[in-house]
Protein backbone atom coordinates (compact mmCIF):
# COMPACT_ATOMS: atom_id res chain seq x y z
CA UNK A 1 0.00 0.00 0.00
CA UNK A 2 3.14 2.34 0.88
CA UNK A 3 4.51 1.23 -2.59
CA UNK A 4 1.28 2.44 -4.61
CA UNK A 5 0.98 5.88 -2.68
CA UNK A 6 4.45 6.54 -3.55
CA UNK A 7 3.96 6.02 -7.01
CA UNK A 8 0.30 8.00 -7.34
CA UNK A 9 2.76 10.86 -6.04
CA UNK A 10 5.78 10.19 -8.56
CA UNK A 11 3.36 10.27 -11.49
CA UNK A 12 1.92 13.87 -11.44
CA UNK A 13 5.37 15.66 -10.59
CA UNK A 14 6.28 14.20 -13.97
CA UNK A 15 3.36 14.96 -15.86
CA UNK A 16 4.07 19.10 -14.34
CA UNK A 17 7.37 19.12 -15.21
CA UNK A 18 7.05 17.89 -18.70
CA UNK A 19 3.99 20.17 -19.27
CA UNK A 20 5.86 22.96 -17.73
CA UNK A 21 8.70 21.91 -20.61
CA UNK A 22 6.49 21.87 -23.20
CA UNK A 23 5.08 25.74 -22.09
CA UNK A 24 8.55 26.97 -22.21
CA UNK A 25 9.60 25.34 -25.39
CA UNK A 26 6.07 26.95 -27.28
CA UNK A 27 6.93 30.03 -25.55
CA UNK A 28 10.39 30.31 -27.04
CA UNK A 29 9.71 29.30 -30.51
CA UNK A 30 7.00 32.05 -30.16
CA UNK A 31 9.25 34.68 -28.99
CA UNK A 32 12.06 33.27 -31.94
CA UNK A 33 9.43 33.65 -34.76
CA UNK A 34 8.17 36.84 -33.52
CA UNK A 35 11.86 38.37 -32.90
CA UNK A 36 12.56 37.08 -36.77
CA UNK A 37 9.36 38.30 -38.31
CA UNK A 38 10.82 41.97 -36.35
CA UNK A 39 13.82 41.56 -37.84
CA UNK A 40 12.98 40.72 -41.72
CA UNK A 41 10.08 43.39 -41.03
CA UNK A 42 11.79 46.31 -39.93
CA UNK A 43 15.24 46.15 -39.52
CA UNK A 44 16.47 44.33 -42.83
CA UNK A 45 17.51 45.72 -46.27
CA UNK A 46 16.10 43.60 -49.28
CA UNK A 47 18.52 41.94 -50.87
CA UNK A 48 19.54 43.49 -54.34
CA UNK A 49 19.84 42.03 -57.40
CA UNK A 50 22.44 43.39 -59.86
CA UNK A 51 20.95 42.96 -62.57
CA UNK A 52 18.08 44.77 -62.19
CA UNK A 53 20.37 47.96 -60.46
CA UNK A 54 21.99 47.91 -63.39
CA UNK A 55 19.46 48.25 -65.79
CA UNK A 56 18.01 50.78 -63.60
CA UNK A 57 21.32 52.49 -63.47
CA UNK A 58 22.19 52.42 -67.40
CA UNK A 59 18.63 53.83 -67.97
CA UNK A 60 18.66 56.87 -65.48
CA UNK A 61 15.38 55.52 -63.58
CA UNK A 62 14.77 55.03 -60.10
CA UNK A 63 12.83 52.45 -58.67
CA UNK A 64 9.27 53.65 -59.47
CA UNK A 65 10.37 53.82 -63.22
CA UNK A 66 10.88 57.77 -62.71
CA UNK A 67 13.86 59.32 -64.03
CA UNK A 68 16.50 59.25 -60.93
CA UNK A 69 17.23 63.16 -59.63
CA UNK A 70 20.07 63.71 -57.37
CA UNK A 71 18.87 64.15 -53.85
CA UNK A 72 19.00 68.15 -52.62
CA UNK A 73 22.10 68.97 -51.49
CA UNK A 74 23.98 65.92 -52.86
CA UNK A 75 27.84 65.98 -51.81
CA UNK A 76 29.81 64.59 -54.51
CA UNK A 77 33.89 64.18 -54.05
CA UNK A 78 35.94 65.92 -56.80
CA UNK A 79 39.34 64.25 -58.05
CA UNK A 80 42.27 66.10 -56.47
CA UNK A 81 43.53 68.94 -58.80
CA UNK A 82 47.63 69.45 -58.62
CA UNK A 83 48.55 72.62 -60.61
CA UNK A 84 51.27 75.14 -60.66
CA UNK A 85 50.66 78.44 -59.06
CA UNK A 86 50.94 81.90 -61.35
CA UNK A 87 54.46 83.11 -59.40
CA UNK A 88 56.96 84.40 -61.02
CA UNK A 89 59.48 82.00 -60.38
CA UNK A 90 56.73 78.96 -61.32
CA UNK A 91 58.02 77.16 -58.21
CA UNK A 92 55.07 76.59 -56.44
CA UNK A 93 52.28 74.51 -56.65
CA UNK A 94 48.46 73.79 -55.16
CA UNK A 95 46.93 70.41 -54.62
CA UNK A 96 43.66 71.26 -53.71
CA UNK A 97 40.90 68.11 -52.69
CA UNK A 98 37.04 69.25 -52.59
CA UNK A 99 33.61 67.96 -52.21
CA UNK A 100 30.87 69.71 -53.86
CA UNK A 101 27.43 69.98 -52.43
CA UNK A 102 25.13 70.51 -55.72
CA UNK A 103 21.45 69.86 -56.57
CA UNK A 104 22.26 68.52 -60.30
CA UNK A 105 24.11 65.80 -61.99
CA UNK A 106 28.09 66.94 -61.32
CA UNK A 107 29.55 63.29 -63.61
CA UNK A 108 27.62 64.51 -66.82
CA UNK A 109 29.40 67.54 -66.83
CA UNK A 110 33.13 66.64 -64.94
CA UNK A 111 35.41 67.43 -68.30
CA UNK A 112 33.48 71.19 -67.79
CA UNK A 113 34.25 70.96 -64.23
CA UNK A 114 37.96 70.03 -64.03
CA UNK A 115 39.00 72.47 -66.77
CA UNK A 116 37.37 75.52 -65.56
CA UNK A 117 38.98 74.73 -62.02
CA UNK A 118 42.39 73.82 -63.48
CA UNK A 119 41.78 77.39 -65.41
CA UNK A 120 40.94 78.93 -62.18
CA UNK A 121 43.20 77.37 -59.53
CA UNK A 122 46.10 77.87 -61.81
CA UNK A 123 45.28 81.88 -62.67
CA UNK A 124 46.16 82.15 -58.72
CA UNK A 125 48.84 83.49 -56.90
CA UNK A 126 50.72 82.36 -53.44
CA UNK A 127 49.80 85.83 -52.21
CA UNK A 128 46.22 85.12 -53.33
CA UNK A 129 45.53 82.15 -51.38
CA UNK A 130 47.84 82.49 -48.59
CA UNK A 131 45.14 84.19 -46.08
CA UNK A 132 41.94 82.61 -44.62
CA UNK A 133 40.02 85.40 -46.44
CA UNK A 134 41.79 84.19 -49.53
CA UNK A 135 40.76 80.59 -48.87
CA UNK A 136 37.15 82.25 -48.40
CA UNK A 137 37.37 84.29 -51.85
CA UNK A 138 38.36 81.05 -53.95
CA UNK A 139 35.18 78.99 -52.38
CA UNK A 140 32.91 81.91 -53.93
CA UNK A 141 35.54 81.76 -57.21
CA UNK A 142 34.80 77.75 -56.96
CA UNK A 143 30.78 78.06 -56.62
CA UNK A 144 30.55 80.98 -58.90
CA UNK A 145 32.26 78.91 -61.79
CA UNK A 146 30.59 75.71 -61.10
CA UNK A 147 27.22 77.33 -61.39
CA UNK A 148 28.19 79.14 -64.63
CA UNK A 149 28.81 75.25 -65.68
CA UNK A 150 25.60 73.59 -64.12
CA UNK A 151 22.90 76.52 -63.91
CA UNK A 152 22.50 79.31 -61.38
CA UNK A 153 22.02 78.16 -57.96
CA UNK A 154 22.91 73.96 -58.40
CA UNK A 155 25.86 74.57 -56.54
CA UNK A 156 25.40 75.16 -52.74
CA UNK A 157 28.61 74.91 -51.49
CA UNK A 158 32.32 73.67 -52.04
CA UNK A 159 33.98 72.11 -49.37
CA UNK A 160 37.82 71.85 -48.99
CA UNK A 161 39.15 68.09 -47.80
CA UNK A 162 42.89 68.78 -48.47
CA UNK A 163 44.73 71.49 -49.42
CA UNK A 164 48.27 72.03 -49.57
CA UNK A 165 50.16 74.70 -50.85
CA UNK A 166 53.97 74.42 -51.27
Amino acid sequence: MAEDLDNKQDKPKKKKGLIKWIILAVLLLALGGGGFFAYKKFLAKPPADPAQAEQTQAEGQGKDGKEAKPAEGQVVSLPVFLVNLADPLGRRYLKLAMDVEAKAEIAKNEAKIKDALLLLLSSKTYQELSTLDAKIQLKQDIVQRLNLILGNGKVVQVYFTDMVIQ
